[in-house]
């Protein structure tokens, strides 16, 4: 059984999920695969875990650096996503890393001579736990803000609040994100 939880934020509302125990999803309303991973059943309930997750939520948005993780689940998605999510969970609070930079890494975790960024991209925008596993860090190579399910204009919020140096970022004319 799959459970589910409202949080309300300042940029708009957020739905949690959860397999009981972990964090599953964290969703803001109608970003791009908004409930990808939700269940045809589910129940809403208030569960320790999301009581967890929204003194995290708290924390954040408050402008603070929370200084846990609530316990998350990723075991519904391919072994590549895994991946660059882990790699993504290590960008520091208020930095960037491109989509370049998370190839480069997965493929030298694996032991090969590269990775493509294109199919970084396609997991970073698969991200079911947005903001805790932080996808809105995530930039192009030439400092371009694209590629956010949630939309640009929360990725940009998001990356103020943590008072990210975006001197070198831009937004797109065009792309995914807008």
């Amino acid at each position: 059984m799959q459970y589910t939880q409202k949080y309300d934020s300042p940029l708009g509302g957020i739905l949690l999920a959860s397999d009981g125990k972990a964090l599953t999803g964290l969703w803001f309303d109608g970003q791009k695969y908004f409930g990808s991973t939700l269940a045809a059943q589910r129940e809403q309930k208030l569960l320790p875990v999301f009581e967890e997750t929204a003194q995290w939520l708290d924390l954040y948005f408050s402008g603070q650096e929370p200084d846990f993780t609530p316990p998350l689940s990723l075991q519904q998605a391919s072994s590549f996503r895994r991946e660059v999510w882990e790699i993504m969970l290590t960008i520091p609070y208020g930095q960037t890393m491109t989509y370049k930079a998370i190839a480069a890494e997965l493929a030298r975790r694996r032991g090969v001579e590269n990775m493509s960024a294109h199919a970084v991209g396609g997991a970073v925008s698969h991200n079911p736990i947005s903001l805790i596993i932080p996808c809105h860090r995530v930039v192009g190579t030439n400092g371009s803000l694209t590629g956010y399910a949630g939309g640009i204009d929360k990725k940009v919020r998001l990356l103020m609040l943590e008072n990210a140096d975006q001197s070198k970022l831009f937004l797109p004319k065009k792309g995914t994100a807008l």
